[in-house]
């Protein structure tokens, strides 16, 4: 391997839910004696199979994959034990002498591990932090929502309202250390990355790839995702648990807790699904140094992508 460049090399594949990361991922690693890190918040999670659409084994073909059912529904996964674990994955794949690629669609985590990002300024304080849940609780997600628009209109346009847990997050490091999140975030970005890094973003048409999103939800249904969701509530799996807040699984939970029916409940899943695709590209397009894949200009064609994407390595020294 040719790598002029002397910081250890890191490619990153992501995107929007459903644009076709995980086929193309492992043709790269295939390609570039790659392994892959689960840069997903979902598939870290046994027993989550369907919703995730979590790769299964004989789909890998060969390619080792990192961080993929590792935590028990009841735990809680969050950015700082995702930027610990992938770390040291990269750090095992990189012995190895092997490339270790990060492929999945969680901006947050994939930025937390590029950039070091220093999460020690937003260390817990359970009494602020239950002190915006109670006011959650008695107002409604939307009220603790104008709470954080009010003072970092910015990190709105990325988190969702009804992600209380990243809304509080926010909400706790302003008034922890009077600067808004979406400025750290800003800050760390602009550190000199630890990694000779290679950036790389997935995309396609919006209305093809709301097309792909409905498909895959109405596959995931056929699969059984309903039944999944009846064992993970079998299993004590909750509304307020971490694992239950991803898409899918917190409106068939819904639905199976009475409210509203399986028609509603499908209908919001899609929706859901389309906002979050749509939070994505706006969180990557606002990232630096990513280079877009938009499949259109390859005559959605993965073989044409994935020799425009070694072209590139080998131009950056990582292979």
């Amino acid at each position: 391997m040719n790598r002029e460049n002397h910081r250890p090399p890191l490619v990153i594949l992501t995107g929007p839910t459903a644009v076709g990361k995980t086929a193309l991922s492992i043709s790269l690693a295939k390609e570039i004696g790659g392994e892959i890190v689960s840069a997903d918040s979902m598939q870290v999670y046994r027993h989550m199979d369907i919703g995730s659409a979590k790769i299964r084994p004989e789909q890998m073909d060969g390619v080792p994959h990192h961080l993929i059912d590792i935590l028990e529904p009841t735990e809680e996964f969050n950015v700082v034990l995702f930027q610990k674990l992938a770390a040291q994955a990269v750090r095992d794949i990189l012995a190895k002498g092997r490339i270790p690629i990060v492929a999945g669609g969680t901006g947050f985590y994939i930025q937390a591990l590029l950039y070091d990002v220093d999460f020690t300024a937003n260390d817990e304080d359970a009494a602020l932090r239950r002190q915006l849940e109670d006011f959650a609780d008695a107002m409604g997600n939307e009220a603790l929502y104008e709470k954080l628009r009010l003072v970092d209109p910015e990190s709105c346009e990325i988190i969702h309202a009804n992600n209380r847990k990243r809304v509080i997050r926010a909400l706790e490091f302003y008034e922890k250390t009077g600067m808004k999140i979406s400025e750290h975030n800003k800050r760390q970005r602009q550190k000199e990355p630890p990694y000779n890094s290679a950036y790389f973003v997935l995309n396609d048409d919006r209305q093809k790839l709301y097309g792909r999103i409905d498909e895959r939800v109405d596959d995931m249904l056929s699969q059984g995702l309903l039944d999944e969701v009846r064992r993970l509530k079998a299993m004590g799996c909750t509304a307020d648990m971490v694992s239950m807040q991803g898409l899918g699984y917190k409106e068939l939970l819904a639905y199976l807790d009475g409210n509203g029916t399986l028609e509603e409940a499908v209908y919001r899943i899609k929706l859901n699904t389309r906002h979050f695709a749509k939070r994505q590209l706006t969180w990557f397009r606002r990232e630096r140094d990513t280079i877009m894949l938009d499949r259109r200009k390859f005559g959605c064609d993965d073989g044409r992508i994935l020799k425009y994407m070694t072209e590139i390595l080998h131009e950056k020294g990582l292979i």
